[in-house]
């Protein structure tokens, strides 16, 4: 009398369990991804930093106003460059993060979507 309620208690649990270790490995993925962008932000923030250092150095060893503009210049160009560089590529690791982020969910939504005998 109780079999179906039981055979959809046991479905529901195990439906219940693989959403739980999809969500588990997505913030794992998620995790990793974050951990990442941090690692590239601190370093090419430290990058920035020694830039402009040098720069700075440089600027104190200027002979004329022409060349501590030109000094300048040259250090402004290469911080541009720099910058959307590195956020292109911060980008580009925003986006895989999403993407392997929302595979185990795509997966057991599938599984859950997809009738078992």
């Amino acid at each position: 009398m109780f079999e179906p309620f039981e055979k959809a208690t046991k479905d529901f649990q195990k439906i219940s369990k693989d959403n739980y270790d999809a969500m588990l490995r997505s913030y794992g993925e998620l995790n990793r991804g974050f951990q990442d962008i941090g690692a590239r932000v601190t370093g090419y923030s430290k990058q920035a930093v020694t830039d402009a250092t040098s720069t700075f150095e440089k600027l104190l060893g200027a002979k004329s106003l022409e060349q501590a503009v030109e000094i300048q210049s040259q250090a402004a160009k290469k911080a541009y460059d720099s910058w959307v560089s590195e956020a292109s590529k911060i980008g580009e690791v925003y986006a895989s993060v999403a993407r392997e982020a929302y595979k185990p969910v795509e997966k057991a939504v599938q599984k859950t979507a997809t009738p078992t005998a």
